[in-house]
């Protein structure tokens, strides 16, 4: 079968480590894109990836030669052009975070179901090794009970970025690191224990030099029993952790997140770095954590589901629910009140 044509929306630093995490798949390849910006710097990866460049969104999907686009836009922009790819009959890839609502979450859902193409979103932590690995200790019981679960994503970006950068845009990006990297731990809550109930969040700006906050702190309450608690913050070193508190044993998934000039390799494989069982009795267990890309692993999930293979894993309900959480947080944020999700 010969490989999904895709068409990239963005040609920032994720966009271009999305085309480098499959430039040698036989699933996949990235054959055009569309840019605002058109820099050399734009040029030159084209040529490097033998990328045709186009001006714009409307005249990719309009295209016959290209089966599906990925989005590396802004979170703003994705129900709008999710709603045209899929009206102009094309596989969509769109990059976290969906949307920030329920509301336009479902909307754009509703026009891919309407025209039966494939929606993949990239939270691409799902993929690894290691998180499978936890899933299913945590699914068999191997961990006992679990009481709560613990993340903490922190990264410099708020210091290093410029003015005009999305990420930079409270309007854009609010709650500082909530849409950048706060929104891949909800996603894992969902993953693991399904529907949240609700959440409060306090958020505010401590060391960044622009407008948008750089420290966030949010409790959550899952349906399934555990509590829940997310940190994020963009003005100190890059730091991941994972923890899932149990009756039985506590598992620590360790790593780092996206940090400014980090390279390809690093930004796809290096999201894991430790893996720590602790039981209630005896030494803790430290288990191997193999390198893997964990964009293309995404990608060709993404490209087999298109094609007619294995559902994409994130599912379209998964998907809604996860806005309608981050609509949650942000509304907590607002009020300074316990929210419940819609």
């Amino acid at each position: 079968m010969a490989p999904l044509r895709v068409a990239i929306i963005g040609l920032g630093w994720w966009g271009g480590t999305l085309i480098d995490s499959v430039r040698d798949s036989a699933l996949i390849r990235f054959v055009a894109a569309a840019t605002r910006s058109r820099s050399q710097r734009d040029q030159e990866l084209a040529a490097k990836y033998g990328i045709r460049l186009a001006g714009s969104l409307d005249e990719l999907i309009t295209d016959p030669g290209i089966d599906a686009v990925v989005l590396a836009t802004p979170p703003s922009g994705h129900p709008e052009q999710i709603i045209k790819s899929a009206r102009a009959g094309k596989h969509i890839f769109c990059e976290k975070p969906l949307t920030s609502t329920k509301a336009s979450a479902q909307e754009a859902i509703a026009a891919v179901r309407r025209a039966g193409v494939t929606l993949g979103l990239g939270y691409n932590r799902r993929f690894h090794p290691s998180w499978v690995d936890l899933k299913r200790r945590i699914s068999t019981g191997e961990l006992g009970t679990i009481l709560h679960l613990e993340c903490t994503m922190s990264g410099p970006n708020a210091l290093l970025m410029s003015a005009d950068a999305w990420r930079a845009n409270p309007n854009e990006a609010p709650c500082g690191g909530l849409l950048p990297m706060g929104v891949h731990a909800i996603d894992g809550l969902i993953d693991l224990f399904g529907e949240i109930d609700g959440a409060y969040c306090q958020s505010m700006r401590r060391a960044a030099p622009g407008p948008n906050d750089d420290t966030t702190s949010i409790l959550f309450r899952l349906k399934a029993g555990p509590s829940a608690y997310l940190s994020t913050m963009m003005a100190t070193a890059g730091s991941f952790r994972f923890q899932a508190y149990g009756s039985k044993a506590m598992a620590l998934l360790g790593g780092t997140v996206h940090v400014a000039g980090q390279s390809s390799e690093q930004r796809r494989s290096g999201l894991f770095g430790s893996y720590l069982l602790q039981p209630i009795k005896g030494d803790a267990q430290s288990l191997d954590v193999p390198v893997f890309d964990v964009n293309r692993a995404e990608l060709e999930a993404f490209a087999t589901a298109a094609r007619g293979g294995a559902p994409y894993p994130i599912t379209l309900e998964q998907m809604i629910h996860g806005a309608a959480v981050t609509e949650a947080v942000l509304s907590s944020a607002k009020s300074g009140r316990y929210e419940q999700v819609a």
